[in-house]
């Protein structure tokens, strides 16, 4: 039974206790457009310098004193957490040493380096090992509120629908903050929910106390009102997200993804070239190229994509499994038999409704548009008023004659979010125009 409708009242019956979720570093899951690493690596605050220092105390006291199992597991946790913040997947690795050094000193119920371990599968887009990573953990100590968000993150990218609502309610239950909450809004958006959702933004912010946790508060408020066609007021909460926190590169990258919707390219191509210079992550790069080439900037577009490209093979070779990124692209820049190839890959492990929607589209693009529209038709099934999905419907239903339908998904694609792509919005429109408005 879903419990969906008892989540924002236990939010406000813990009242002042949402504060003491203020210092919760917990990432929550992705927010298309793009793909799913697009808002999902970017999302807790920043913190480099602190957690810089805190990595070399924590190398120091184990070189002091090496058989520190809870050490290890704190190591390896840190480390996660950095290539999250520099998007720099060769912690990874050092991560998986660290935490299965942990194990090896304590084998029994040792819960944080297993939470540790689920944190990096779900890093490393291993959502199955990430699930069963927490489920373990939480067997062992229920109350370790930790693992409830592991298990959330997890069980929503791998489209346990029910089993993800469920877990973001355990962990409201046991930790009511910013993880919680914010996670808790991620679950409302995606059905349809948005006031809900931004009740539950909301009072994620009033609990937060330090800056980096209300710049991460404000930023959230901000992507919910980018999705829902408030650009304008989406520009203005990253702004506000960068004022209290000038360090925090998701709101600079937001702040140039609204600027480029509201048609103000210049603005747009130079705060994503800063933020890709702090933090080169693969979704910074996809939309600046894709911003210059819808200004018909090819050598630039091309040179964004090249490093993309780059980026995902290092991701690789650290042990990160993303065939749903590299599909996205080879769809729209590539070979779009091969994104069907990868996406179908992708949905052979996990059947979450970002992977439905890009294999939809790459099946449209090679022109197997009767399958395709199964697989919008399951991307829609949760309700998610998300204007990228509406896009991809029309145009699948334009291909299949299915005019009204087309129609209406279109002109509900553009009423979500008018500047929701530089590319596929103007499609979008063009679309809308053949069939008659």
């Amino acid at each position: 039974m879903r419990r969906l409708p008892l989540l924002l009242t236990t939010a406000v019956l813990c009242g002042g206790l949402a504060a003491l979720g203020a210092l919760d570093r917990g990432t929550a899951p992705a927010r298309p457009p793009g793909s799913d690493s697009v808002r999902g690596a970017d999302r807790a605050p920043d913190g480099s310098s602190s957690l810089t220092r805190a990595i070399a105390a924590d190398q120091q006291r184990l070189r002091t004193i090496p058989g520190d199992a809870t050490g290890w597991a704190r190591l390896g946790s840190e480390y996660v957490e950095q290539a999250r913040i520099t998007a720099d997947p060769s912690y990874y690795p050092k991560a998986e040493e660290a935490l299965h050094r942990s194990l090896q000193l304590t084998s029994k119920d040792n819960v944080d380096a297993l939470t540790g371990l689920g944190a990096l599968a779900n890093a490393r887009h291993l959502f199955a090992q990430a699930r069963d990573f927490a489920e373990q953990a939480i067997a062992m100590a229920p109350a370790h509120w930790p693992a409830y968000a592991v298990l959330a993150d997890a069980r929503t990218q791998l489209g346990d629908d029910t089993g993800a609502t469920d877990a973001v309610q355990q962990l409201l239950d046991r930790r009511p903050g910013t993880a919680s909450f914010t996670r808790a809004a991620y679950d409302l958006e995606q059905h349809g929910r948005t006031d809900d959702a931004r009740n539950a933004l909301q009072q994620a912010l009033d609990g937060a106390y330090d800056p980096a946790d209300k710049a991460f508060c404000q930023f959230q408020i901000a992507e919910l009102d980018r999705d829902t066609g408030r650009t304008d007021d989406a520009l203005t909460g990253y702004r506000q997200a960068l004022r209290t926190d000038p360090a925090y590169t998701p709101a600079l990258a937001g702040q140039a993804r609204a600027e480029a919707a509201l048609g103000r390219s210049s603005d747009a191509i130079r705060d994503y070239t800063a933020a890709i210079a702090r933090v080169p992550l693969p979704q910074y790069l996809l939309e600046l190229g894709e911003l210059h080439e819808s200004l018909g900037h090819r050598t630039e577009a091309a040179e964004q994509y090249r490093l993309l490209a780059a980026e995902l093979q290092l991701a690789t070779a650290n042990g990160v499994v993303d065939d749903l990124t590299l599909g996205q692209y080879q769809a729209d820049h590539g070979d779009p038999d091969e994104a069907v190839r990868l996406l179908r890959a992708e949905w052979a492990r996990r059947q979450n409704v970002l992977v439905a929607d890009a294999l939809a589209w790459a099946l449209h693009r090679t022109g197997a548009d009767a399958e395709a529209l199964t697989f919008a038709e399951r991307a829609a099934a949760h309700g998610w008023n998300n204007a990228l999905f509406l896009y991809h419907r029309g145009e699948i239903e334009k291909a299949l004659g299915h005019t009204g339908e087309a129609r209406r998904h279109l002109s509900a694609a553009l009423a979500a979010d008018p500047g929701f792509d530089p590319l596929q919005a103007p499609a979008a429109r063009r679309s809308l125009d053949e069939l008659g408005r």
